[in-house]
């Protein structure tokens, strides 16, 4: 059912923005409707860069505390699409743009994500901390094992079937 309306509201959504310029353009003209596009653009690229870069802080620091960013890394992915809704052009995109650029418009849409995301950490910065480990210290390498190599251990026969292989198969 949700994914018959995708395709509708995608044909509907570009008719939708046409009606906006006209609405907008008889009520302002064509210059000042021109105008609130280009502006439009240029203030998603400057909020984009000026919260996308707290954001990117905010994200370092809890890795550096061993933590897993979830709630930053969606509201980081919230403000790249509302950069995106604002860079195109049309009004409706604009609203739904700005309205993503509000932290507790952002709030909103994690509460209800965040039933359906799962954030696995991987790295050893994520193991630790709320997970119960102890939480690793910003510049040091996690203590465990640690797995000494010497270069005929990275080195191995090539195989001579292998369709990469520079050697020739048929015949030699």
């Amino acid at each position: 059912m949700r994914l018959s309306l995708i395709p509708i509201a995608i044909f509907l959504m570009p008719l939708a923005e046409i009606a906006g310029f006209v609405v907008v353009g008889k009520a302002v003209g064509l210059w000042a409707t021109l105008g609130l596009v280009i502006l439009s653009a240029m203030l998603g690229a400057a909020l984009l860069r000026i919260q996308g870069t707290g954001i990117l802080r905010r994200i370092s620091q809890e890795t550096q505390n061993g933590g897993i960013p979830s709630r930053d890394l969606v509201h980081g992915a919230m403000i790249v699409v509302a950069a995106f809704l604002l860079l195109l052009p049309g009004f409706i995109t604009d609203i739904l743009g700005l309205l993503l650029f509000l932290p507790p418009v952002r709030d909103l849409a994690w509460k209800h994500l965040s039933k359906r995301i799962v954030v696995l950490g991987s790295s050893p910065a994520f193991r630790g901390g709320s997970r119960g480990g102890p939480k690793p210290q910003p510049g040091r390498r996690p203590a465990g094992p640690v797995v000494d190599l010497d270069q005929e251990d990275f080195q191995r026969e090539p195989n001579r079937n292998s369709p990469w292989s520079d050697k020739k198969q048929l015949g030699d």
